[in-house]
């Protein structure tokens, strides 16, 4: 039987946090090990937030700040290498691009420079450690 469609959107902080927080929780505080106070920043009711369901399943999840800079690039671990973290880049992408962003910013994990390099995204100054985890700035021109 085929996996269900992947449905990707744009959602209302306000209707949508407990789901977008599962997701963020189960990936950022419980498998990273990231605190939660750092994680749980108050910045959300501000952001345009991202997304993807399977089914039923919420599966991933992202936000984009008022200065555009992503931040919070989530997928479940059972979901991982299906291309939805690059479909949910895609509509980050295309959400900055229909309210003016001339460039997406972001602060990659170290472990995930690549992703963001096959999307386009250039690395920005020396690396970094935050929350314990090595960090680097790239950016993407739209």
């Amino acid at each position: 039987m085929p996996a269900p469609p992947l449905i990707i959107r744009s959602v209302d902080w306000s209707e949508a946090a407990a789901r977008c927080l599962t997701i963020r929780r189960r990936v950022f505080i419980e498998e990273q090990q990231i605190p939660e106070t750092i994680e749980i920043d108050g910045r959300d009711p501000n952001c345009l937030h991202i997304l993807a369901s399977r089914g039923p399943v919420d599966v991933g999840t992202a936000r984009l700040l008022p200065d555009a800079h992503v931040g919070r690039v989530a997928v479940l671990p059972d979901y991982r290498g299906q291309g939805i973290g690059a479909a949910i880049m895609r509509a980050v992408a295309e959400a900055a691009r229909t309210r003016g962003d001339s460039a997406l910013h972001l602060a990659s994990q170290a472990s995930a420079v690549p992703f963001y390099l096959a999307l386009g995204f250039e690395p920005e100054g020396p690396r970094f450690m935050e929350a314990g985890i090595p960090h680097q700035n790239m950016s993407l021109k739209l």
